[in-house]
């Protein structure tokens, strides 16, 4: 194993555990509290749902059968992102380091309580963003330097 990996790996691990404690925290205010809902801002409060869907809360339904078939999926795609992370180079592999840190954080979620805790509410006004985790911020920004990357990449001519 080398330096480089051993980076990558404490990266993912920092995302991961980043994402773990920030939900660990807001689980234990709320229990504590029996609130589930803190205005921090103007703009920005946190209020606990529990996310049994994809991202932000799409396909979310009651049924175990079909809940079970999208954790499944969800582990496939993350072993595939795994194996192009380890294939990938520069900002590229940042990218998909950032990608499988968040997922490997909601996918823990997904099997240990069944669902995953989301808490960042931000608004403005009357208008309300999907609520969200930690582990979603991660895996956005990874996905927009993808894209990033493979608009503006250059081209060897």
């Amino acid at each position: 194993m080398t330096k480089s990996n051993i980076f990558d790996f404490l990266f993912i691990f920092f995302i991961f555990l980043f994402d773990r404690l920030s939900k660990v925290l807001i689980l234990n205010i709320t229990e504590k509290s029996e609130k589930s809902f803190f205005e921090i801002t103007s703009f920005l409060n946190f209020t606990l749902i529990w996310n049994d869907g994809i991202a932000f809360g799409l396909f979310s339904f009651n049924d175990k059968l079909f809940y079970n078939l999208l954790t499944i999926l969800i582990m496939l795609i993350v072993i595939i992102i795994f194996f192009v992370m380890i294939r990938s180079k520069g900002y590229e592999k940042i990218g998909f380091m950032m990608v499988l840190g968040g997922s490997l954080g909601n996918l823990f979620d997904r099997l240990i309580y069944s669902s995953v805790p989301d808490f960042i509410d931000l608004h403005y006004n009357d208008f309300n963003w999907f609520i969200f985790n930690v582990a979603d911020i991660f895996i956005t920004l990874g996905i927009l330097l993808l894209i990033y990357l493979e608009l503006f990449k250059k081209e060897n001519a």
